[in-house]
């Protein structure tokens, strides 16, 4: 579920870096710099990039501006093209059979193991043409005033991807901001070296 839905699991970051006053109107121009760009047509496994918040097929945002008050409102689009695993299993075991009988045609007995990876990777090539990728969207909220940015999402890798699309579009670099960070955030230096003494409590 989206930041608008009834419930929505999201992870919250800082921005580390100063933001200079001269990116702000520069962001709508960096979010179709980096905007998604579709696989429809192209035999790729993964593509990402901005979308406008209200609509994933827009990248161009002209159903609405990012720009929401005191806030920045956009959505990181993933689509990954799934190639079933027994799907491929199948195709590469026809080709490695038919490969077998062409070889013994000629004398030979074993087929190398670096002609069995480029048979499999032929197969996989002609096989992302018969599969659509499937797409998903992450709405990301970005506070201007705080300059803490939500993204809805707790998934590892997918934070991953995004904190660095986020740093090759804005030059700005995020951290997570864990309850650790949190608590540091909040206390002066001589207070935040105490947390590094803390033990956690056992509820069990």
């Amino acid at each position: 579920m989206g930041l608008l839905g009834t419930s929505c699991s999201f992870t919250r970051f800082r921005i580390a870096d100063p933001v200079p006053q001269e990116l702000w109107m520069d962001i709508p121009a960096k979010l179709k710099q980096f905007a998604f760009q579709g696989i429809d047509d192209i035999p790729e496994e993964r593509a990402w990039g901005w979308v406008s918040f209200e609509d994933m097929l827009d990248s161009e945002w002209q159903s609405a501006p990012p720009e929401k008050g005191a806030y920045l409102a956009f959505a990181l689009r993933l689509d990954t093209r799934r190639i079933p695993p027994a799907v491929l299993k199948k195709h590469v075991t026809v080709a490695i059979r038919e490969e077998e009988k062409r070889i013994q045609e000629v004398g030979k007995k074993f087929i190398s193991r670096e002609r069995k990876k480029e048979l499999q990777e032929q197969d996989k090539l002609r096989l992302m043409n018969h599969f659509l990728p499937i797409p998903a969207v992450f709405d990301v909220v970005w506070n201007t005033d705080s300059n803490i940015v939500y993204l809805a999402s707790t998934q590892s890798k997918l934070i991953e991807l995004f904190m660095n699309h986020f740093t090759l579009t804005f030059d700005l670099h995020l951290e997570p901001l864990t309850p650790y960070a949190l608590a540091a955030s909040m206390l002066n230096e001589s207070q935040s070296a105490l947390l590094d003494t803390l033990e956690p409590t056992r509820f069990v």
